[in-house]
């Protein structure tokens, strides 16, 4: 998907005006939070917050490596 976005003077500040379309594809809409990255080959725009999902990762390894530990825990 290439889309091409106008940036736009909205009052002190700078905007732009996301299509329909792509925030279906983002699954976004009004009052929601979009996160900004810098990634290796340019700017990552997501509805996903990344620390969120490092976080998860994190807590996925350390469930996989002390299952054994956690089901005990867990009686």
């Amino acid at each position: 998907m290439n889309t091409s976005l106008k940036i736009t003077k909205i009052g002190n500040s700078a905007g732009i005006v996301l299509p329909k379309d792509l925030l279906a594809r983002l699954r976004v809409g009004v009052g929601d939070t979009l996160y900004v990255t810098e990634a290796p080959d340019g700017i990552r725009i997501t509805a996903a917050d990344p620390e969120f999902a490092e976080q998860m990762a994190a807590a996925e390894r350390v469930m996989r490596e002390d299952r054994d530990i956690l089901r005990i825990l867990a009686q």
